[in-house]
């Protein structure tokens, strides 16, 4: 299993698939790096996902280091421990905020920003959502309750096949005999609170993607990234190459066809 070691002793996985144009891909705020499995086929790059602290298969670590600063260290760190010098970022959700973070601290390291469904303002509505589920099992027991849960509750999502919900939900949780866990540390909660307020101004780590090539992916049913805030991303940007997919809420697949034609656009300018 390819892990590392960080600098406070934390062992952290991740993947490294694929040749050419090296793309590390950030997963969102309780998700890990299997989120790309759906676009992974479709990227014709070297694709490096990166199992955040207290995700996926990575270890857990004291809560307190559960920050997007924090993130962005670890994601130069595994940058290093491959012996890259630059990367692109493929970031989702809290992936894009790092991104953003890293642009603003570390922009020699980076090639390039693709933003999926993210931006400097984080709707309070969107936000709300995330406080309300972080950290908590699913009332569900099984991989199928909670996608047909899913296929039927979550409306800002349409046209999703039943065998794409189950292969989200076996992302997200491990089915055991008592039920379906976390397949990130609870006390994630403890730290998304405490650090949910008040809200930065975080427009100057946008602007710091000057230069880079940039992209964003939004969901056109999204409750975190609004069309304003998007406007006025392509406004600061007018060379953001951008997707709306529709039928989607937070966060896209990233296979579906406006994605892939924004994504591959993107990885053609990088080159």
């Amino acid at each position: 299993m390819p892990s590392f070691s960080t600098a406070d002793g934390i062992n952290l996985y991740y993947t490294d698939e694929g040749n050419g144009l090296p793309v590390l891909a950030l997963a969102g705020l309780t998700r890990n790096g299997r989120d790309f499995n759906h676009v992974a086929p479709h990227l014709p790059v070297r694709l490096i996902r990166l199992d955040y602290r207290g995700r996926g298969q990575s270890d857990w670590a004291d809560p307190e280091t559960y920050t997007i600063p924090q993130e962005a260290q670890d994601a130069l760190a595994l940058m290093d421990h491959l012996g890259l010098e630059r990367a692109a970022i493929l970031g989702t959700s809290r992936g894009g905020l790092i991104a953003m973070v890293l642009a603003a601290t570390a922009k020699d390291r980076l090639l390039g920003v693709a933003l999926n469904d993210i931006g400097p303002e984080i709707a309070d509505k969107g936000l709300e959502v995330i406080k309300d589920y972080i950290g908590k099992r699913p009332l569900q027991a099984t991989y199928t309750e909670v996608a047909a849960f899913r296929a039927k509750v979550w409306t800002h999502f349409q046209d999703v096949p039943m065998e794409r919900w189950l292969a989200e939900v076996s992302n997200h949780y491990e089915e055991r005999e008592d039920g379906l866990h976390l397949r990130y540390d609870p006390k994630l909660r403890d730290a998304v609170l405490k650090s949910a307020a008040p809200a930065p101004d975080l427009w100057p780590l946008f602007d710091a993607l000057e230069g880079l090539p940039l992209a964003l992916v939004r969901g056109v049913n999204s409750d975190l990234l609004t069309r304003a805030c998007a406007d006025e991303m392509t406004k600061r940007r007018p060379d953001m190459i951008r997707a709306e997919v529709p039928g989607r809420g937070h966060v896209p697949f990233l296979d579906e066809k406006e994605a892939l034609a924004a994504l591959t656009a993107w990885v053609e300018k990088l080159q």
